[in-house]
C-alpha cells in the first residue's frame, strides 16, 4: 500500500450505532453553498422571496441583531435542490 493512501477502515466512525438523520441536522453557510452551488448573497435573496420556496434558517441563539448565528437543516436543503433537479428535468421531457 502506498504511504498517501489511508486505509478505509481507519476512516470509521468512532461510533457507528449513531443514527444520522437528516431532518434533525443543522448546517451552517459554508455547507448550504455547497449543496446548492450558490453564494451567501444569492442564498439570502432566495430567502426573501418565499415563492421560490428556498427553506429558512433555524436561529441558534435567541440574540435579535444582524449576524447573529444561524443553521438550515440539511433535509431542507436537500429537498429544494432535489426540487430544482425535478424542475429541470420536467422542463427537458
Amino acid at each position: 500500500m502506498s504511504p498517501n493512501v489511508t486505509p478505509l477502515s481507519s476512516k470509521a466512525p468512532k461510533h457507528p450505532t449513531t443514527l444520522f438523520d437528516a431532518a434533525s441536522t443543522l448546517i451552517r453557510m459554508r455547507e448550504v453553498e455547497g449543496i446548492v452551488g450558490m453564494k451567501r448573497s444569492t442564498i439570502y435573496k432566495l430567502m426573501q422571496r418565499p415563492e421560490c420556496g428556498f427553506p429558512q434558517p433555524v436561529k441558534l441563539s435567541t440574540s435579535t441583531a444582524r449576524g447573529a448565528p444561524v443553521a438550515w437543516v440539511l433535509a431542507e436543503v436537500q429537498a429544494w435542490a432535489r426540487g430544482r433537479i425535478e424542475a429541470r428535468d420536467q422542463v427537458a421531457a
